[in-house]
Parts: C-alpha cells; structure tokens; sequence
C-alpha cells in the first residue's frame, strides 16, 4: 500500500502501544455485519473516532487563539461532549468484553483535518462534513438498528449522541458566515480548498468501502441546513465520486 499523501494528510495524534493504526478501511477488522463480533468492533472503532473528535476540537483551540471567544466557547463545549462521548462508548464497549486496542484503528479524520490551515475550512470539514454525516449515521442506521436488535445501551447512548451532534454542526453553520463576512473573499477560497482535499482524501481512505447513509433532512435542517444543502447532499449521495486511488 501506498503511503498517503502528506499534501492531504498530517501526522497522526499520540497513541499509546495498545493501539496499531492503519491508515485505509481495507486494513481494519472488518467484520460481516451478521458476524458477532462487528458490533464490538464497531464500538472500538467509533470510541477512536470520538477521541480524534476531542483532539480536533482542541487543536481547533490551541491553532487558532485568536478567534472570536464566543466561538472558542462552542469549541469547548465540543470537546467536553467528545470527552463524555468515548466515556459512553468504552462502557458499552467493554461490557461486551472489549479490550482497549483489540482492533486496528485509522485517524484519518484528524489527519485530514490538521492538514487544512484556516478555521473556516476546519469547520467545514469537521462540522458540516464528518460530524453532519455521523447526524444521518446515527439516526437512519444506527440507532434504528440497536433498537431493532433489543440493544437498549446502545439505543440509548445514540439518543444521548444525537442532541450533541446536531449542536456540533449548528454552531459552524452559524459562525462560517460569520467568519466569511470578517475575512472576505480569502475565507471563501480557504473553504472551498479545504472542502476539495478532503474529499480527495477520504476517497483514498475509504477506497471501495464507502458507504454513505441516507440524508436525515429534518436533523440538518434543525442543524442549520438550507432546504438548498440538504437537497445537494442527496444528489451527492445518489452520484458518489469514484475513489481514488492513493498517491494520485
């Protein structure tokens, strides 16, 4: 395998020796989902993801201190809300007899992330990309699913998840235009910049695995969504890009 390309992808964050990383889907354990185990993989997977969640936030802090104070405070009340989110899934992780660092994981999130050099291309990726995505995830798929199959922890633990998740992407749509507005027709070539590797990124990331859930309309639009960005989402999910292969 290739390595990734350092123009999209930065150094990963400190992890301790329980945990091997992988830098695509392909080389994760990845289970059937009929296969028991794929939930408590699932599991030590999402916590991962939740850690790099806190990191990003805070990275987001200690990069950028000059940035409104108002919007220093949603950030840290992020990663508050990350902190809480890995407590809830270690829990249910390990009461199916988890063990920390039992599966490989990716950081690719973060990667991608600390490699974009503008807040505002940050808030893109992070808020209104990843974390709304995981708004369909969590409501179309998962929550419905651990429902369904008699999971009440986990049931719950979404339906904890969500209200954070949807004030996550609010607030950056909320303060993008504001942000816009203060630095110009520069922040719109960041944004847009931002936007365009990252997609390019986790097309190599994902590579044949990606998966996309369908759009939760009434979540984005409680999440500050336009009717127009909600709409553009579908049709990006209904003609998803090619994935790329890496180094291209």
């Amino acid at each position: 395998m290739a390595e990734l390309p350092a123009e999209l992808f930065g150094p990963g964050p400190a992890r301790d020796s329980r945990f091997t990383i992988r830098d695509v889907h392909a080389e994760l354990a990845n289970f059937p989902a009929e296969d028991a185990e794929a939930t408590v993989e699932f599991l030590h997977r999402q916590m991962n993801e939740e850690v790099d969640g806190l990191e990003m936030s805070a990275r987001n802090l200690t990069d950028f201190p000059d940035a409104p104070w108002e919007l220093r405070l949603a950030i840290a009340r992020q990663c508050s809300d990350e902190a809480r989110h890995i407590a809830m899934f270690r829990r249910c992780f390990e009461a199916r007899g988890g063990r920390v660092g039992q599966y490989p994981v990716m950081n690719f999130q973060y990667r991608i992330l600390t490699r974009i050099g503008s807040l505002i291309g940050r808030l893109a990726v992070q808020n209104r990309s990843f974390e709304a995505a995981g708004l369909d995830a969590i409501q179309q798929e998962v929550l419905a699913r651990s429902s369904a199959a008699g999971e009440s922890d986990l049931a719950r633990l979404f339906d904890w998840q969500l209200p954070d998740e949807v004030q996550h992407v609010r607030y950056a749509n909320a303060w993008i235009p504001r942000l816009k507005a203060a630095a110009g027709p520069r922040a719109l070539l960041d944004l847009a910049r931002a936007v365009s590797a990252a997609g390019r990124a986790i097309a190599m990331v994902a590579g044949d695995a990606a998966m996309t859930s369908p759009v939760a309309g009434e979540l984005r639009r409680e999440a500050g969504f336009t009717e127009e960005e909600i709409e553009a989402a579908r049709e990006l999910i209904a003609r998803p890009p090619a994935p790329a292969a890496p180094g291209s």
